[in-house]
């Protein structure tokens, strides 16, 4: 999503290095595992991870960070380069490169180095902050968000500003409206509350909120999910995780930063943005994370159009490379119901996700007549994301969605009612690559057309002058 003001990233960037291998033996001179090498990446990280991630789908993402002359801060700026504009401090040092080594796919060590102090900003990253139309502060312990901290500041009190801390950064500043910790990141930066419990953290939000002067404060919690805290003695919200994501969750909490930062740049509320984070980071965690080389491909990243059905593509292959079971589904969903519910979390027990395939409004119309959709796209395909069962939605522009099948190739396609196998069209399409369909029960009296019906005829009556 573009606009005339963009989304600032600020903060600390690093340069992530994975080498990769396989270890089937000790070493002779230590008990230390030796590792065969297979392959190595690098990529920024940090703020540049953050940055790159927010920009998906062709948002403008301005990134402000220090940089030095070194070989790091030049492979960050190859990899960042078409895809964020960059507004450099000067580094006094050289760029943290943070090395992971990796066997069978598990981190055994991970490497330090390098390291600086940044320099003083320009008229043109203060022109920046001061123009944006959000705010991200990915806070890596480097004190880059310390030498902006009086133009942050600033910002705060006009713009909504988020801070993903860092227990070695700067605090945030009064007036962010979300700050983003981990469990790790809640215990250190507030002690005194034992225990690991939802009530635990949830007194840590608190208190944290209280003394950052933050509006909020919202605490990722990995499969338990994240929980919103706000100063005082108010009740905090539980934001749950969609599904159970297995992979690498290296770069998570920057997905969920720069996806809650996002959000409230497109004006959804704190409440709104955490549950699209969540959504958004358990897609990335379950697509391979930091690592997956699709995020770093050369080719400019899809439109704002293209982002949802990506983020269906690339979930289906992930689930798959793993050996899980990829179910789909498809239909109109113009009004989601307790039918649509009951087939929806019955498709997602059978396998490892379930990927809805919505018609677009022109084909809505075509299949249903004038009239139809009663919401748009946009809308019916958010309110299905919202649901737990319900890992990605790709909207097409068919009648029938065999195309967009032949790209999915889900192992099961999944239709309720009264249909039969043998006459489904999609049937065919499926046997190309071994899928099946299958025809699950569903609830009766239940359907779209006839709640639309039952509201034009209450609707009627209600006009009906009295004694007529």
């Amino acid at each position: 999503m573009t606009g005339p003001e963009p989304l600032a990233v600020v903060g600390d960037v690093l340069l992530d290095e994975d080498i990769e291998g396989v270890s089937t033996r000790l070493s002779p001179d230590a008990p230390a595992p030796v590792v065969d090498v297979t392959g190595d990446r690098r990529h920024p990280g940090g703020a540049g991870l953050a940055a790159a991630l927010a920009a998906r789908g062709g948002r403008d993402v301005v990134l402000v960070t220090a940089l030095g002359d070194d070989d790091a801060s030049e492979a960050v700026r190859r990899d960042l380069r078409g895809r964020v504009r960059l507004l450099e401090l000067p580094l006094k040092g050289t760029l943290p490169v943070k090395t992971r080594v990796l066997a069978g796919g598990r981190p055994v060590v991970r490497i330090d180095r390098g390291g600086g102090t940044p320099g003083e900003p320009d008229d043109a990253v203060r022109e920046a902050l001061a123009n944006a139309r959000a705010i991200l502060v990915a806070d890596y312990g480097r004190h880059t968000a310390g030498a902006l901290r009086p133009h942050l500041e600033a910002a705060a009190r006009r713009t909504p500003l988020v801070w993903d801390p860092h227990p070695k950064g700067d605090p945030p500043v009064p007036g962010a409206r979300l700050v983003t910790p981990n469990a790790a990141e809640a215990q250190a930066l507030h002690p005194g509350s034992g225990g690991t419990s939802l009530g635990a953290y949830a007194e840590r939000g608190t208190r944290l909120a209280e003394r950052w002067g933050a509006a909020g404060v919202a605490v990722t919690l990995g499969d338990r999910g994240v929980l919103l805290a706000r100063p005082g003695a108010g009740t905090p919200m539980l934001v749950p995780v969609p599904y159970r994501a297995a992979g690498d969750p290296c770069g998570a909490g920057d997905c969920f930063a720069a996806t809650t930062a996002a959000a409230l740049a497109d004006g959804l509320l704190p409440e709104e943005a955490l549950q699209r984070a969540v959504a958004e980071a358990a897609a990335f965690v379950a697509a391979g994370g930091a690592g997956n080389p699709d995020l770093w491909r050369t080719e400019p990243p899809p439109g704002p159009e293209d982002d949802a059905a990506t983020d269906a593509f690339t979930l289906a292959e992930s689930v798959r490379a793993r050996g899980g079971t990829v179910v789909a589904t498809g239909g109109c969903f113009d009004l989601v119901h307790a039918g649509h519910v009951g087939l929806l979390e019955s498709a997602r027990r059978i396998g490892d996700c379930l990927i809805v395939c919505l018609n677009s409004d022109a084909s809505v119309t075509r299949r249903k007549g004038p009239g139809r959709p009663l919401n748009p796209a946009a809308d019916r395909a958010r309110v299905l994301a919202a649901l737990g069962s319900v890992d990605a939605v790709v909207v097409f522009e068919e009648d029938t969605p065999e195309a967009v099948l032949a790209r999915l190739r889900p192992d099961v396609w999944v239709k309720g009612g009264d249909y039969s196998v043998q006459d489904l069209p999609e049937a065919a399409t499926l046997r190309a690559w071994g899928g099946q369909a299958v025809v699950l029960p569903y609830l009766d009296g239940r359907s779209t057309t006839l709640l639309t019906r039952r509201a034009a005829k209450a609707a009627t009556t209600a006009l009906r002058p009295s004694g007529s």
